[in-house]
């Protein structure tokens, strides 16, 4: 089989046998077609890859700069692609299992302070209606800990006033429900029933969150407007930032682990394990500031 065709496939059984989002399938692929590439041009078929054939693309990656995060990022997505390439019986076994897992040290995100969020939030100016909706927006995204993709896909049916939740569909097209607290549901109403009518007009169009066309606001609109809010304010933060403060300021507030991964909406437990960390080191740099001359063990 050509690589376009087997490239093609691969792709789909990412996205509908494996059910990964369209994100995760796209990073895959690329991880994929660089190893087919390096094999042509080492001119080694696919079928004669052994372990050992993996073992030099891993160090080729490795002395080309790339750092532990993409080599295991690369792994996992030769694995994958493996357990694909077994099922075509173009490999008799797996061999990308064969390979270990690079460890990687995951730097703790960033975090906002409670007033920070307030800082932001406060700085848009909602004299216009374009305002009211970044409001309605960006107060949703910290109250329910969304991720760009799924405030984009928000869906004005799946937002429930009555008990104030609604309905996300998040990565691998998996749903949950999650709260929002008493500000964002009044933002949202504003901007539902009394702005967004007026850039919708007759048309029907299903996701909460429409730029000034009445179409879907795009990923691009939401990073440009929240980077002028942190110029405005003087505040380094990025959209996805948001949801690290609200998981953080959960924990710190009392909220247990599981609950915060259901309302992350994370597949494993040891991804959501990382904000308590984030907790851990905020604690001990209190303790440096109250009690310079004592030392945290």
């Amino acid at each position: 089989m050509e690589k376009k065709s087997l490239l093609q496939e691969f792709y789909s059984e990412l996205l509908f046998v494996e059910n990964h989002g369209k994100l995760t399938a796209e990073t895959y692929l690329i991880c994929v077609q660089e190893f087919l590439d390096y094999l042509e041009k080492n001119e080694t078929p696919l079928e004669k890859v052994t372990v050992q054939s993996l073992l030099y693309y891993t160090a080729f990656r490795k002395t080309s700069g790339r750092k532990e995060i993409t080599l295991a990022k690369d792994l996992s997505a030769l694995r994958i692609f493996g357990s694909f390439l077994v099922r075509k019986k173009i490999w008799i076994e797996n061999f990308a299992h064969e390979i270990g897992k690079p460890k990687v040290s995951r730097a703790l995100p960033k975090v906002l302070e409670v007033e920070q969020v307030d800082s932001l939030l406060a700085s848009i100016d909602v004299k216009k209606p374009l305002g009211i909706r970044d409001r309605a927006l960006y107060e949703v995204i910290y109250s329910c800990g969304l991720r760009i993709s799924e405030a984009c896909s928000l869906l004005i049916a799946n937002v429930h006033f009555d008990e104030n939740l609604i309905l996300v569909r998040g990565k691998g097209s998996k749903e949950r429900l999650v709260p929002f607290g008493e500000d964002a549901a009044f933002w949202l109403k504003k901007w539902i029933f009394e702005i967004r009518p007026g850039f919708v007009g007759s048309r029907i169009i299903p996701e909460v969150f429409v730029n000034s066309k009445g179409n879907p606001i795009s990923r691009k609109g939401i990073w440009k407007n929240f980077k002028a809010m942190g110029k405005k304010t003087g505040i380094e933060a990025k959209v996805h930032t948001l949801r690290h403060s609200f998981a953080t300021h959960l924990l710190s507030g009392g909220a247990d682990l599981r609950s915060v991964q259901e309302l992350l909406g994370h597949s494993d437990l040891s991804t959501t394990q990382i904000y308590t960390h984030i907790d851990d080191s905020r604690l001990e740099e209190s303790h440096r500031d109250f009690f310079p001359g004592h030392k945290t063990e």
